[in-house]
Protein backbone atom coordinates (compact mmCIF):
# COMPACT_ATOMS: atom_id res chain seq x y z
CA UNK A 1 0.00 0.00 0.00
CA UNK A 2 1.43 3.10 -0.95
CA UNK A 3 2.54 5.13 1.98
CA UNK A 4 2.26 9.67 2.62
CA UNK A 5 5.43 9.72 0.74
CA UNK A 6 4.55 8.09 -2.55
CA UNK A 7 1.20 9.79 -2.72
CA UNK A 8 2.97 13.42 -1.85
CA UNK A 9 5.62 12.32 -4.91
CA UNK A 10 2.54 10.85 -7.41
CA UNK A 11 0.50 14.53 -6.84
CA UNK A 12 3.61 16.63 -7.00
CA UNK A 13 4.58 14.41 -10.39
CA UNK A 14 0.73 14.99 -11.74
CA UNK A 15 0.95 19.03 -11.55
CA UNK A 16 -0.25 20.47 -14.71
CA UNK A 17 -1.32 17.57 -16.47
CA UNK A 18 -4.75 17.21 -17.35
CA UNK A 19 -7.60 16.85 -14.88
CA UNK A 20 -8.02 12.81 -15.95
CA UNK A 21 -4.62 12.17 -14.43
CA UNK A 22 -5.77 11.80 -10.93
CA UNK A 23 -7.35 8.45 -11.90
CA UNK A 24 -4.25 7.53 -10.69
CA UNK A 25 -5.13 7.92 -7.14
CA UNK A 26 -7.82 4.99 -7.03
CA UNK A 27 -6.71 2.85 -4.61
CA UNK A 28 -5.66 2.65 -0.80
CA UNK A 29 -2.76 4.46 0.63
CA UNK A 30 -0.97 4.83 3.86
CA UNK A 31 -1.37 7.86 5.42
CA UNK A 32 -1.08 8.74 9.15
CA UNK A 33 -2.06 11.90 11.89
CA UNK A 34 0.47 15.39 11.58
CA UNK A 35 1.18 14.06 15.13
CA UNK A 36 2.57 10.61 13.58
CA UNK A 37 0.64 8.79 16.36
CA UNK A 38 -2.42 6.98 14.41
CA UNK A 39 -2.33 5.61 11.06
CA UNK A 40 -4.84 6.91 8.80
CA UNK A 41 -6.29 4.64 5.78
CA UNK A 42 -7.06 6.86 2.56
CA UNK A 43 -9.21 4.73 -0.01
CA UNK A 44 -10.14 6.61 -3.66
CA UNK A 45 -13.25 4.79 -4.68
CA UNK A 46 -14.34 7.38 -7.50
CA UNK A 47 -12.30 10.47 -9.40
CA UNK A 48 -14.63 13.09 -10.35
CA UNK A 49 -14.08 13.33 -14.31
CA UNK A 50 -13.35 17.06 -14.56
CA UNK A 51 -13.28 19.87 -12.13
CA UNK A 52 -16.81 21.08 -12.66
CA UNK A 53 -18.29 17.34 -11.91
CA UNK A 54 -19.62 16.61 -8.54
CA UNK A 55 -16.71 16.03 -5.93
CA UNK A 56 -14.18 12.60 -5.73
CA UNK A 57 -15.59 10.13 -3.54
CA UNK A 58 -13.12 9.13 -0.48
CA UNK A 59 -13.20 7.33 2.75
CA UNK A 60 -10.78 7.41 5.59
CA UNK A 61 -10.35 4.47 8.60
CA UNK A 62 -8.92 4.45 11.49
CA UNK A 63 -8.39 1.53 13.52
CA UNK A 64 -11.47 1.16 16.72
CA UNK A 65 -8.51 0.79 18.62
CA UNK A 66 -6.29 4.30 17.91
CA UNK A 67 -10.19 5.89 17.94
CA UNK A 68 -10.40 4.66 21.24
CA UNK A 69 -14.00 5.41 21.92
CA UNK A 70 -15.36 4.53 24.95
CA UNK A 71 -17.31 1.08 24.80
CA UNK A 72 -20.75 1.91 26.70
CA UNK A 73 -21.11 4.47 24.03
CA UNK A 74 -20.85 2.69 20.99
CA UNK A 75 -22.16 -0.62 22.35
CA UNK A 76 -25.45 -0.26 20.77
CA UNK A 77 -26.85 0.83 17.45
CA UNK A 78 -28.61 4.01 19.06
CA UNK A 79 -25.11 4.86 20.49
CA UNK A 80 -23.76 4.45 17.68
CA UNK A 81 -26.13 6.68 15.69
CA UNK A 82 -25.18 9.10 18.28
CA UNK A 83 -21.50 9.14 18.55
CA UNK A 84 -21.60 8.87 14.57
CA UNK A 85 -23.62 12.40 14.12
CA UNK A 86 -21.28 13.43 16.50
CA UNK A 87 -18.16 13.00 14.58
CA UNK A 88 -19.90 14.16 11.53
CA UNK A 89 -20.80 17.13 13.07
CA UNK A 90 -16.78 17.63 14.22
CA UNK A 91 -15.82 16.38 10.99
CA UNK A 92 -17.86 19.53 8.93
CA UNK A 93 -16.39 22.02 10.93
CA UNK A 94 -12.92 20.68 11.09
CA UNK A 95 -12.90 20.26 7.19
CA UNK A 96 -13.95 24.21 7.11
CA UNK A 97 -11.74 25.62 9.00
CA UNK A 98 -8.77 23.80 8.14
CA UNK A 99 -9.56 23.60 4.02
CA UNK A 100 -8.17 26.73 2.46
CA UNK A 101 -10.47 29.11 0.91
CA UNK A 102 -8.87 30.02 -2.28
CA UNK A 103 -10.04 28.85 -5.62
CA UNK A 104 -8.65 26.31 -7.07
CA UNK A 105 -7.19 24.60 -3.96
CA UNK A 106 -10.09 21.75 -3.91
CA UNK A 107 -11.92 21.40 -0.92
CA UNK A 108 -13.35 18.48 1.83
CA UNK A 109 -16.59 17.99 2.91
CA UNK A 110 -18.87 15.92 4.71
CA UNK A 111 -22.39 17.36 4.64
CA UNK A 112 -23.29 18.77 7.92
CA UNK A 113 -26.58 17.61 9.66
CA UNK A 114 -29.56 19.71 10.60
CA UNK A 115 -31.19 19.70 13.97
CA UNK A 116 -32.31 16.00 14.18
CA UNK A 117 -30.17 13.28 14.60
CA UNK A 118 -30.23 10.21 12.03
CA UNK A 119 -28.26 7.20 10.96
CA UNK A 120 -25.95 8.44 7.67
CA UNK A 121 -23.72 6.95 5.90
CA UNK A 122 -21.31 9.67 6.68
CA UNK A 123 -19.49 8.10 9.37
CA UNK A 124 -19.52 4.01 10.38
CA UNK A 125 -18.25 2.82 13.37
CA UNK A 126 -17.63 -0.40 12.49
CA UNK A 127 -16.17 -3.35 14.75
CA UNK A 128 -12.65 -2.59 13.59
CA UNK A 129 -12.86 0.59 12.24
CA UNK A 130 -14.56 4.22 12.35
CA UNK A 131 -14.79 5.29 8.56
CA UNK A 132 -15.89 8.59 7.03
CA UNK A 133 -16.98 9.03 3.64
CA UNK A 134 -15.76 12.29 2.16
CA UNK A 135 -16.50 14.48 -0.71
CA UNK A 136 -13.19 15.77 -1.82
CA UNK A 137 -13.01 18.36 -5.19
CA UNK A 138 -9.55 18.10 -6.23
CA UNK A 139 -7.26 21.28 -7.32
CA UNK A 140 -7.20 22.42 -10.67
CA UNK A 141 -6.22 25.01 -12.64
CA UNK A 142 -8.83 25.04 -15.28
CA UNK A 143 -9.06 21.48 -16.52
CA UNK A 144 -5.22 21.12 -15.58
CA UNK A 145 -4.33 19.44 -12.20
CA UNK A 146 -2.66 21.72 -9.35
CA UNK A 147 -0.67 18.32 -8.07
CA UNK A 148 1.47 20.35 -5.08
CA UNK A 149 -2.13 22.08 -4.16
CA UNK A 150 -3.64 17.93 -3.85
CA UNK A 151 -0.39 17.19 -2.16
CA UNK A 152 -1.10 19.82 0.53
CA UNK A 153 -4.81 18.75 0.99
CA UNK A 154 -4.44 15.22 1.36
CA UNK A 155 -1.10 15.05 2.87
CA UNK A 156 -1.70 17.41 5.32
CA UNK A 157 -4.98 19.13 5.98
CA UNK A 158 -6.87 15.69 5.75
CA UNK A 159 -4.53 13.98 8.24
CA UNK A 160 -4.76 17.39 10.48
CA UNK A 161 -9.06 16.87 10.33
CA UNK A 162 -8.63 13.18 11.31
CA UNK A 163 -6.39 13.86 14.37
CA UNK A 164 -8.74 16.33 15.52
CA UNK A 165 -12.37 14.46 15.04
CA UNK A 166 -11.72 10.74 15.05
CA UNK A 167 -9.77 10.08 18.29
CA UNK A 168 -11.38 10.56 21.46
CA UNK A 169 -8.67 12.70 23.05
CA UNK A 170 -9.04 15.33 20.67
CA UNK A 171 -12.62 15.19 20.94
CA UNK A 172 -14.81 16.87 23.95
CA UNK A 173 -15.20 13.66 25.75
CA UNK A 174 -18.22 15.59 27.77
CA UNK A 175 -20.17 16.92 24.73
CA UNK A 176 -19.76 13.54 23.15
CA UNK A 177 -21.31 11.38 26.20
CA UNK A 178 -24.22 14.17 26.83
CA UNK A 179 -25.05 14.11 23.13
CA UNK A 180 -25.42 10.27 22.83
CA UNK A 181 -26.92 10.05 26.28
CA UNK A 182 -29.71 12.47 25.18
CA UNK A 183 -30.30 10.41 22.16
CA UNK A 184 -30.74 7.06 24.37
CA UNK A 185 -33.18 9.04 26.49
CA UNK A 186 -35.00 10.35 23.56
CA UNK A 187 -35.65 7.45 22.12
CA UNK A 188 -36.36 5.55 25.64
CA UNK A 189 -38.92 7.83 26.06
CA UNK A 190 -40.30 7.47 22.86
CA UNK A 191 -40.45 3.22 23.58
CA UNK A 192 -42.59 4.73 26.39
CA UNK A 193 -45.62 6.20 24.80
CA UNK A 194 -47.55 3.65 23.73
CA UNK A 195 -47.45 1.86 26.85
CA UNK A 196 -48.25 5.26 28.62
CA UNK A 197 -51.65 5.23 26.29
CA UNK A 198 -49.95 8.09 24.50
CA UNK A 199 -49.27 9.40 21.02
CA UNK A 200 -46.85 12.59 21.30
CA UNK A 201 -45.28 14.02 25.01
CA UNK A 202 -43.90 18.02 24.86
CA UNK A 203 -41.75 18.66 27.77
CA UNK A 204 -42.28 21.73 29.88
CA UNK A 205 -39.77 24.82 29.11
CA UNK A 206 -39.56 23.31 25.27
CA UNK A 207 -38.93 26.38 22.37
CA UNK A 208 -41.44 25.20 19.76
CA UNK A 209 -41.32 28.49 17.77
CA UNK A 210 -38.70 28.94 14.94
CA UNK A 211 -37.03 32.04 13.86
CA UNK A 212 -38.77 32.21 10.46
CA UNK A 213 -40.40 30.38 7.94
CA UNK A 214 -37.46 28.87 6.56
CA UNK A 215 -35.18 28.37 9.13
CA UNK A 216 -35.04 25.47 11.19
CA UNK A 217 -33.03 26.86 14.50
CA UNK A 218 -35.06 27.94 17.75
CA UNK A 219 -36.52 31.63 18.44
CA UNK A 220 -34.53 33.44 20.53
CA UNK A 221 -35.03 36.35 22.90
CA UNK A 222 -37.77 38.11 24.88
CA UNK A 223 -40.40 36.78 22.30
CA UNK A 224 -39.67 33.10 23.27
CA UNK A 225 -42.52 31.70 25.13
CA UNK A 226 -41.22 28.37 26.87
CA UNK A 227 -43.83 25.33 26.92
CA UNK A 228 -45.86 24.49 29.37
CA UNK A 229 -48.48 21.92 29.78
CA UNK A 230 -51.79 21.73 31.31
CA UNK A 231 -51.88 20.21 34.45
CA UNK A 232 -54.67 17.78 33.16
CA UNK A 233 -52.50 16.85 30.34
CA UNK A 234 -49.10 16.86 32.69
CA UNK A 235 -46.98 13.48 33.03
CA UNK A 236 -43.63 12.63 33.94
CA UNK A 237 -41.46 10.39 32.58
CA UNK A 238 -38.06 8.45 34.47
CA UNK A 239 -35.07 8.38 32.10
CA UNK A 240 -32.57 6.02 31.80
CA UNK A 241 -29.78 8.39 32.14
CA UNK A 242 -31.02 8.87 35.64
CA UNK A 243 -32.92 12.03 34.99
CA UNK A 244 -36.96 12.95 34.81
CA UNK A 245 -38.70 14.94 32.43
CA UNK A 246 -42.66 16.26 32.64
CA UNK A 247 -44.44 17.96 30.00
CA UNK A 248 -47.90 17.03 28.60
CA UNK A 249 -48.95 13.75 26.80
CA UNK A 250 -50.87 13.56 24.49
CA UNK A 251 -53.45 10.35 24.90
CA UNK A 252 -54.50 7.98 21.56
CA UNK A 253 -57.39 8.91 20.07
CA UNK A 254 -59.01 12.26 18.62
CA UNK A 255 -57.12 15.42 19.78
CA UNK A 256 -58.41 19.18 18.47
CA UNK A 257 -56.14 21.75 19.00
CA UNK A 258 -57.59 25.22 18.37
CA UNK A 259 -57.01 28.72 18.78
CA UNK A 260 -56.63 32.12 17.53
CA UNK A 261 -54.70 32.82 14.17
CA UNK A 262 -51.05 32.93 14.72
CA UNK A 263 -51.26 32.02 18.56
CA UNK A 264 -48.84 29.07 17.79
CA UNK A 265 -51.46 26.07 17.29
CA UNK A 266 -49.89 25.16 14.25
CA UNK A 267 -46.41 25.27 15.33
CA UNK A 268 -47.54 22.80 18.28
CA UNK A 269 -48.42 20.32 15.42
CA UNK A 270 -45.38 21.37 13.84
CA UNK A 271 -43.30 20.20 16.37
CA UNK A 272 -45.13 16.44 17.07
CA UNK A 273 -44.98 16.22 13.16
CA UNK A 274 -41.05 16.50 13.86
CA UNK A 275 -41.25 15.09 17.35
CA UNK A 276 -41.15 11.32 15.03
CA UNK A 277 -37.50 12.66 14.66
CA UNK A 278 -34.97 13.19 17.71
CA UNK A 279 -33.18 16.32 17.84
CA UNK A 280 -30.26 17.63 19.11
CA UNK A 281 -29.17 19.46 22.48
CA UNK A 282 -30.26 22.90 22.88
CA UNK A 283 -32.93 22.60 19.16
CA UNK A 284 -35.60 23.64 22.00
CA UNK A 285 -37.49 20.22 20.58
CA UNK A 286 -35.49 18.21 21.54
CA UNK A 287 -38.20 16.80 24.27
CA UNK A 288 -41.18 16.64 21.50
CA UNK A 289 -41.09 13.24 21.28
CA UNK A 290 -43.42 11.46 19.30
CA UNK A 291 -44.40 7.61 18.56
CA UNK A 292 -42.22 6.87 15.17
CA UNK A 293 -44.88 5.58 13.15
CA UNK A 294 -46.94 9.98 13.43
CA UNK A 295 -47.52 10.48 9.95
CA UNK A 296 -48.40 13.87 8.84
CA UNK A 297 -51.40 14.17 5.68
CA UNK A 298 -52.44 17.07 3.86
CA UNK A 299 -54.10 17.54 0.60
CA UNK A 300 -51.62 17.47 -2.82
CA UNK A 301 -53.41 19.09 -6.36
CA UNK A 302 -51.66 17.80 -9.33
CA UNK A 303 -50.12 14.22 -7.11
CA UNK A 304 -50.32 10.85 -8.92
CA UNK A 305 -52.22 8.69 -7.68
CA UNK A 306 -52.02 4.51 -8.45
CA UNK A 307 -54.84 2.00 -7.08
CA UNK A 308 -55.34 3.29 -3.91
CA UNK A 309 -59.28 1.88 -1.82
CA UNK A 310 -60.07 5.71 -1.36
CA UNK A 311 -64.04 4.27 -1.01
CA UNK A 312 -63.99 5.02 2.51
CA UNK A 313 -64.00 8.79 1.06
CA UNK A 314 -65.08 9.10 -1.96
CA UNK A 315 -67.91 6.76 -3.13
CA UNK A 316 -69.42 6.43 -6.55
CA UNK A 317 -68.47 9.19 -8.96
CA UNK A 318 -70.30 10.67 -11.93
CA UNK A 319 -67.48 9.53 -14.17
CA UNK A 320 -68.76 5.74 -13.17
CA UNK A 321 -64.71 5.74 -11.83
CA UNK A 322 -63.97 2.25 -9.32
CA UNK A 323 -62.95 4.30 -6.18
CA UNK A 324 -61.91 1.13 -4.56
CA UNK A 325 -59.01 1.07 -7.12
CA UNK A 326 -58.87 4.86 -7.93
CA UNK A 327 -55.96 6.10 -10.27
CA UNK A 328 -55.23 9.08 -12.06
CA UNK A 329 -52.28 11.46 -12.59
CA UNK A 330 -54.03 14.60 -11.11
CA UNK A 331 -55.65 14.23 -8.31
CA UNK A 332 -57.96 17.44 -6.86
CA UNK A 333 -56.97 17.98 -3.63
CA UNK A 334 -59.97 16.13 -2.07
CA UNK A 335 -58.67 12.97 -3.72
CA UNK A 336 -55.32 13.15 -3.09
CA UNK A 337 -56.19 13.82 0.68
CA UNK A 338 -58.41 10.84 0.64
CA UNK A 339 -55.30 8.86 -1.16
CA UNK A 340 -52.78 10.00 1.23
CA UNK A 341 -54.37 9.27 4.02
CA UNK A 342 -54.98 5.75 2.90
CA UNK A 343 -51.59 4.95 1.79
CA UNK A 344 -50.58 6.02 5.34
CA UNK A 345 -52.96 3.73 7.38
CA UNK A 346 -51.61 0.85 4.57
CA UNK A 347 -47.90 1.76 5.52
CA UNK A 348 -48.68 1.26 9.42
CA UNK A 349 -49.03 4.70 10.87
CA UNK A 350 -51.00 4.64 14.31
CA UNK A 351 -51.27 8.02 14.46
CA UNK A 352 -52.08 10.80 11.95
CA UNK A 353 -51.15 14.57 12.05
CA UNK A 354 -53.86 17.03 9.90
CA UNK A 355 -54.24 20.91 10.08
CA UNK A 356 -57.21 22.27 8.75
CA UNK A 357 -55.21 24.99 6.49
CA UNK A 358 -53.10 22.49 4.41
CA UNK A 359 -56.74 20.60 3.97
CA UNK A 360 -58.90 20.72 1.42
CA UNK A 361 -62.12 21.62 3.42
CA UNK A 362 -65.14 19.03 1.21
CA UNK A 363 -62.97 16.41 2.82
CA UNK A 364 -62.57 17.31 6.23
CA UNK A 365 -66.08 19.09 6.62
CA UNK A 366 -69.51 19.62 5.00
CA UNK A 367 -71.72 21.88 6.87
CA UNK A 368 -75.74 21.60 7.65
CA UNK A 369 -76.50 24.30 4.93
CA UNK A 370 -74.29 22.44 1.80
CA UNK A 371 -76.24 19.11 2.82
CA UNK A 372 -79.46 20.62 2.36
CA UNK A 373 -78.33 22.69 -1.17
CA UNK A 374 -76.20 19.19 -2.36
CA UNK A 375 -78.26 15.88 -0.56
CA UNK A 376 -76.23 13.13 0.37
CA UNK A 377 -76.86 10.92 -2.84
CA UNK A 378 -75.69 13.94 -5.41
CA UNK A 379 -72.45 14.20 -2.97
CA UNK A 380 -69.94 11.25 -3.65
CA UNK A 381 -67.84 12.59 -0.64
CA UNK A 382 -67.90 11.60 2.76
CA UNK A 383 -66.08 13.97 4.67
CA UNK A 384 -63.23 12.63 7.00
CA UNK A 385 -65.25 14.11 10.77
CA UNK A 386 -67.63 10.96 9.99
CA UNK A 387 -64.83 8.58 9.33
CA UNK A 388 -62.25 9.97 12.14
CA UNK A 389 -63.84 7.71 14.50
CA UNK A 390 -64.17 4.13 12.60
CA UNK A 391 -60.77 4.72 11.79
CA UNK A 392 -59.82 4.62 15.49
CA UNK A 393 -62.32 2.02 16.56
CA UNK A 394 -61.50 0.00 13.41
CA UNK A 395 -57.75 0.34 13.17
CA UNK A 396 -56.61 1.77 16.03
CA UNK A 397 -55.74 5.53 14.31
CA UNK A 398 -55.74 7.95 16.61
CA UNK A 399 -55.77 11.83 14.87
CA UNK A 400 -54.32 14.78 16.10
CA UNK A 401 -55.80 17.68 14.23
CA UNK A 402 -55.99 21.63 13.98
CA UNK A 403 -58.87 23.00 13.48
CA UNK A 404 -59.31 26.84 13.44
CA UNK A 405 -62.53 27.74 11.35
CA UNK A 406 -64.94 24.88 12.52
CA UNK A 407 -66.02 23.19 15.66
CA UNK A 408 -67.24 20.51 13.78
CA UNK A 409 -65.13 18.31 15.07
CA UNK A 410 -65.93 18.79 18.78
CA UNK A 411 -68.57 16.42 18.46
CA UNK A 412 -65.60 13.52 18.02
CA UNK A 413 -63.31 14.65 20.07
CA UNK A 414 -61.80 13.08 22.83
CA UNK A 415 -59.38 16.00 24.24
CA UNK A 416 -59.42 19.66 22.52
CA UNK A 417 -56.53 21.64 23.24
CA UNK A 418 -56.90 25.71 22.92
CA UNK A 419 -53.34 27.56 22.72
CA UNK A 420 -53.46 31.04 23.72
CA UNK A 421 -50.21 32.83 22.91
CA UNK A 422 -48.44 29.55 22.76
CA UNK A 423 -49.73 28.60 25.82
CA UNK A 424 -52.08 25.26 25.94
CA UNK A 425 -55.13 24.73 27.51
CA UNK A 426 -57.32 21.98 28.01
CA UNK A 427 -60.92 22.88 27.22
CA UNK A 428 -62.21 20.08 26.87
CA UNK A 429 -65.02 20.00 28.72
CA UNK A 430 -66.31 23.61 27.16
CA UNK A 431 -65.88 21.85 23.95
CA UNK A 432 -67.69 18.54 25.07
CA UNK A 433 -70.42 20.80 25.74
CA UNK A 434 -70.77 22.74 22.96
CA UNK A 435 -70.93 19.63 21.21
CA UNK A 436 -73.94 18.42 23.02
CA UNK A 437 -76.20 21.71 21.92
CA UNK A 438 -78.03 20.54 18.33
CA UNK A 439 -75.77 21.74 15.65
CA UNK A 440 -77.14 19.95 12.72
CA UNK A 441 -73.97 18.70 12.06
CA UNK A 442 -73.81 15.47 13.88
CA UNK A 443 -71.21 12.64 12.12
CA UNK A 444 -73.70 10.26 10.43
CA UNK A 445 -72.94 6.99 12.14
CA UNK A 446 -70.91 4.30 10.35
CA UNK A 447 -72.88 0.92 9.20
CA UNK A 448 -69.94 -1.86 8.47
CA UNK A 449 -66.39 -2.06 8.62
CA UNK A 450 -64.96 0.91 6.73
CA UNK A 451 -61.33 0.06 6.68
CA UNK A 452 -61.16 -3.74 7.23
CA UNK A 453 -58.70 -4.15 4.38
CA UNK A 454 -57.66 -3.39 0.93
CA UNK A 455 -56.72 -5.87 -1.91
CA UNK A 456 -52.71 -6.02 -1.65
CA UNK A 457 -51.45 -3.28 -4.05
CA UNK A 458 -48.71 -5.87 -6.25
CA UNK A 459 -46.55 -3.29 -8.98
CA UNK A 460 -45.37 -4.78 -12.22
CA UNK A 461 -42.22 -6.28 -12.51
CA UNK A 462 -39.61 -3.41 -12.73
CA UNK A 463 -41.71 -0.82 -11.79
CA UNK A 464 -41.88 1.67 -10.51
CA UNK A 465 -38.99 3.15 -13.01
CA UNK A 466 -38.50 5.46 -16.15
CA UNK A 467 -38.02 3.95 -19.23
CA UNK A 468 -35.10 4.93 -21.89
CA UNK A 469 -37.15 7.72 -23.09
CA UNK A 470 -38.14 9.18 -20.28
CA UNK A 471 -41.96 8.61 -21.05
CA UNK A 472 -42.65 6.72 -17.26
CA UNK A 473 -43.97 4.01 -18.33
CA UNK A 474 -43.14 0.44 -17.95
CA UNK A 475 -39.53 -0.09 -16.87
CA UNK A 476 -37.55 -2.17 -19.55
CA UNK A 477 -35.13 -4.78 -17.53
CA UNK A 478 -31.37 -5.19 -18.03
CA UNK A 479 -30.65 -6.63 -21.17
CA UNK A 480 -33.99 -7.57 -22.38
CA UNK A 481 -35.74 -7.83 -25.79
CA UNK A 482 -37.34 -3.86 -25.37
CA UNK A 483 -34.68 -2.27 -23.70
CA UNK A 484 -31.76 -3.95 -25.47
CA UNK A 485 -29.50 -3.97 -22.97
CA UNK A 486 -29.68 -0.77 -22.29
CA UNK A 487 -29.75 0.02 -18.09
CA UNK A 488 -32.99 2.07 -16.53
CA UNK A 489 -31.55 5.68 -15.68
CA UNK A 490 -30.96 5.37 -11.90
CA UNK A 491 -33.11 7.93 -9.76
CA UNK A 492 -31.22 10.70 -8.31
CA UNK A 493 -32.23 13.66 -5.45
CA UNK A 494 -32.57 16.97 -6.52
CA UNK A 495 -32.77 18.95 -3.31
CA UNK A 496 -35.33 17.99 0.00
CA UNK A 497 -38.55 18.08 -2.17
CA UNK A 498 -37.72 16.13 -6.04
CA UNK A 499 -36.51 12.55 -6.99
CA UNK A 500 -35.60 12.88 -11.04
CA UNK A 501 -35.81 9.88 -13.04
CA UNK A 502 -35.67 10.20 -16.25
CA UNK A 503 -38.10 12.72 -17.69
CA UNK A 504 -40.19 11.92 -14.44
CA UNK A 505 -40.30 13.72 -11.08
CA UNK A 506 -41.48 12.55 -8.30
CA UNK A 507 -42.67 15.38 -6.09
CA UNK A 508 -42.30 14.88 -2.27
CA UNK A 509 -42.96 18.91 -1.41
CA UNK A 510 -45.95 17.58 0.57
CA UNK A 511 -44.43 15.28 2.37
CA UNK A 512 -43.33 17.10 5.38
CA UNK A 513 -41.68 14.71 7.73
CA UNK A 514 -38.76 14.58 5.10
CA UNK A 515 -36.21 16.68 6.87
CA UNK A 516 -33.23 16.67 5.39
CA UNK A 517 -32.06 15.88 1.56
CA UNK A 518 -29.65 12.93 2.13
CA UNK A 519 -32.93 11.36 3.05
CA UNK A 520 -34.21 12.46 -0.18
CA UNK A 521 -30.97 10.73 -1.76
CA UNK A 522 -31.35 7.47 0.11
CA UNK A 523 -35.17 7.14 -1.08
CA UNK A 524 -33.86 7.70 -4.91
CA UNK A 525 -31.31 4.59 -4.50
CA UNK A 526 -34.71 2.79 -2.40
CA UNK A 527 -36.36 3.71 -5.67
CA UNK A 528 -34.00 1.83 -8.02
CA UNK A 529 -33.69 -1.40 -5.41
CA UNK A 530 -37.53 -0.90 -5.17
CA UNK A 531 -37.52 -1.75 -9.13
CA UNK A 532 -35.18 -3.96 -8.85
CA UNK A 533 -37.37 -6.32 -6.25
CA UNK A 534 -40.21 -5.78 -8.39
CA UNK A 535 -41.47 -9.00 -9.53
CA UNK A 536 -44.91 -9.27 -9.88
CA UNK A 537 -45.49 -11.37 -7.07
CA UNK A 538 -44.07 -8.94 -4.28
CA UNK A 539 -46.81 -6.26 -2.91
CA UNK A 540 -45.57 -2.67 -2.13
CA UNK A 541 -45.43 -3.31 1.63
CA UNK A 542 -43.23 -6.65 1.00
CA UNK A 543 -40.81 -4.77 -1.08
CA UNK A 544 -40.90 -1.81 1.65
CA UNK A 545 -40.33 -4.15 4.38
CA UNK A 546 -37.08 -6.01 2.21
CA UNK A 547 -35.41 -2.66 1.98
CA UNK A 548 -36.01 -1.71 5.64
CA UNK A 549 -34.75 -5.29 6.16
CA UNK A 550 -31.57 -4.73 4.08
CA UNK A 551 -30.98 -1.40 6.34
CA UNK A 552 -31.06 -2.62 9.16
CA UNK A 553 -28.71 -5.75 8.78
CA UNK A 554 -26.35 -3.78 5.98
CA UNK A 555 -26.76 0.26 6.88
CA UNK A 556 -27.93 2.57 4.47
CA UNK A 557 -25.08 1.23 1.96
CA UNK A 558 -27.50 -1.47 1.32
CA UNK A 559 -29.47 0.80 -1.13
CA UNK A 560 -26.35 1.80 -2.88
CA UNK A 561 -25.08 0.54 -6.31
CA UNK A 562 -21.78 1.33 -5.49
CA UNK A 563 -19.06 -0.61 -4.01
CA UNK A 564 -16.56 1.98 -1.13
CA UNK A 565 -18.32 5.23 -0.76
CA UNK A 566 -22.41 4.72 -0.90
CA UNK A 567 -22.47 8.56 -1.81
CA UNK A 568 -24.20 10.80 1.24
CA UNK A 569 -27.36 9.16 2.43
CA UNK A 570 -29.68 9.74 5.75
CA UNK A 571 -32.09 7.07 6.62
CA UNK A 572 -35.80 7.96 6.05
CA UNK A 573 -38.47 6.10 7.73
CA UNK A 574 -40.88 3.49 5.90
CA UNK A 575 -43.64 6.41 5.25
CA UNK A 576 -41.01 8.24 3.34
CA UNK A 577 -40.60 4.74 1.55
CA UNK A 578 -43.93 4.51 0.34
CA UNK A 579 -44.96 7.98 -0.30
CA UNK A 580 -41.64 8.20 -2.60
CA UNK A 581 -43.52 4.86 -4.58
CA UNK A 582 -46.27 6.20 -3.98
CA UNK A 583 -46.06 9.65 -5.54
CA UNK A 584 -43.87 8.14 -8.47
CA UNK A 585 -46.04 8.50 -11.87
CA UNK A 586 -44.00 5.27 -13.29
CA UNK A 587 -46.14 3.55 -10.87
CA UNK A 588 -47.85 0.23 -12.58
CA UNK A 589 -49.90 -1.79 -10.59
CA UNK A 590 -50.39 -5.70 -11.97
Amino acid sequence: MPDRSALERTLTALDGRGYAGYKQLRGEHELATVDGGTRVRLIVDHVQVDPYAPPSLLRVQVDRADAALPDDLVDDARGRTAAADFLTRQLADAARRLSSSAPGDGSISIGRPGQQVLERTSVVIGEHTVEARLHVALPAAGRRIRGRAAARLLTETLPQIVASTMRHSALDAVALRRHVTLHRDQQHLRDELSGAGLVAFVADGAVLPRRSGDSDLPLEGSAVTPFRSPESLRVSFDLPSGGRITGMGVPEGITVIIGGGYHGKSTLLRAIERGVHPHVGGDGREWVITRPDAVAIRAEDGRAVTGVDISPFIGELPSGTDTRRFSTTNASGSTSQAASLVEAVQAQADVLLIDEDTSATNFMIRDERMRRLIPAAREPITPFVERIRPLHAERGVSTILVAGGSGAFFDVADHVIAVDSYVPADVTEQAQALAEEPSGEAPEAAGDALFSGSAPRIPEPGSPRDDDTGGGGRARGRGDATGRGRRPKPARARGRAVIQQGGDDVDLSAVSQLVDPLQTAALAHALDRAAELADGRRTMAEIVEELLRRMDAQGLDALSPHQGHPGAMARPRRHELHAALNRHRGLRLR
